[in-house]
């Protein structure tokens, strides 16, 4: 988790009064190979969930998405439309380019 992207899961774990909870990040493989991503904040857990802790956030991830997401690094960043938004910087994902 980059700070920009901490600092806004911060913020929105504030307004929806979520705060303490960790967050649950999750992928599944698409048809075509590329992945999908879920996240919001976990009122549950399990125990086969791996947790981990990047700049301040609780991060649980299930045994099924670990795979796909190991070495992804989350962060929040001005699109071209103008647009905030997350984006997944996956190298398991085949659509993954890395920055030059």
């Amino acid at each position: 988790v980059t700070p920009a992207a901490a600092q806004q899961i911060k913020n929105s774990a504030r307004q929806s009064q979520a705060e303490g909870l960790p967050l649950r990040i999750a992928a599944t493989r698409n048809p075509d190979g590329s992945l999908h991503y879920g996240m919001g904040f976990a009122d549950d857990d399990t125990q086969q969930d791996v947790s981990y802790t990047s700049e301040g956030i609780t991060i649980v991830v299930s045994p099924v998405s670990l795979d796909l997401l190991n070495n992804t690094v989350i962060d929040y960043v001005e699109l071209d439309s103008g647009d905030k938004n997350f984006i997944f910087k996956n190298p398991n994902d085949p659509n993954y380019k890395p920055a030059d």
